[in-house]
């Protein structure tokens, strides 16, 4: 076969090779991007700008919380919890500070009930990004309002964003996977 044809298919072949993974790429870029929202530029800003870097996380994100068993929760479990929150929030206007504190132990406390390991924040974070990206932005921030609260750079008004935060969180690990629940 003449050396040139083959230099062609050779060249034709990398060509189409380039264009698959350039494809594929982006696929996989805009499905992250649908899949973790707010998350996703996030990750890229921790990655400094690195979309590769940021992706890779993602999908290792992934891969850590699919060999998760998350569960829904049985309802008498449910109600419980919905009740311990209740008390919580009663709190909230005697004491702000505790509530805060309260509430984070419950919403750890409820991950854990659905199967999700809770023993570092962060993790916790990035797992809660998988199934819960929307939400997950809100419990940084109220985390991140308790530390700074806690070093006494935090007053009421931010207490309650937090405990919003915490309670958005709450009710969605209450009801995932049980939308027919009642209030």
């Amino acid at each position: 076969m003449n050396p040139i044809i083959i230099a062609a298919i050779v060249v034709a072949a990398l060509i189409v090779a380039g264009i698959t993974i350039t494809i594929m790429g982006s696929r996989r870029r805009e499905r992250l991007q649908k899949d973790f929202g707010p998350e996703y530029e996030r990750e890229v800003r921790e990655a400094e700008g690195n979309r590769a870097k940021a992706e890779a996380a993602l999908l290792k994100r992934e891969k850590r919380v699919e060999k998760f068993d998350i569960r829904p929760l049985p309802r008498e479990q449910q109600a419980r919890f919905a009740d311990e929150w209740q008390q919580v929030q009663a709190k909230f206007v005697d004491d702000p500070e505790r509530s805060i504190g309260l509430a984070d132990a419950l919403v750890a406390e409820v991950m854990k009930a659905r199967g999700y390991p809770v023993q570092d924040f962060d993790q916790r974070a990035d797992d809660l990004s998988v199934e819960h990206p929307r939400l997950v932005e809100n419990y940084r921030a109220a985390h991140e309002i308790a530390l700074r609260h806690s070093r006494g750079k935090a007053g009421t008004d931010d207490l309650r964003s937090a405990f919003i935060g915490y309670r958005a969180l709450f009710e969605e690990l209450l009801r995932a996977d049980q939308p027919e629940l009642a209030h």
